[in-house]
């Protein structure tokens, strides 16, 4: 079985630096949306990116940020 934490596969960013990204342009694009999946997926976040999703997501819900297609 891969084990990706073991394996340098997985992109190397902050979900901070996605986090402002997404708030100073106001939407959510392809990229961001992949990048937390991937994050999410290596099960290597702390509580506190935990809330950053979170926050993003109640964000998109409320149409305080949208869903872009561009990368």
């Amino acid at each position: 079985m891969l084990n990706l934490q073991s394996t340098n596969i997985l992109p190397k960013f902050l979900l901070s630096q996605i986090c402002l990204e997404v708030w100073q342009t106001g939407q959510i694009n392809k990229l961001h949306r992949q990048q937390i999946k991937t994050a999410l997926l290596a099960d290597s976040l702390n509580h506190q990116d935990y809330r950053l999703i979170d926050r993003l997501l109640y964000a998109v819900r409320r149409g305080w940020l949208e869903l872009g297609d561009e990368m």
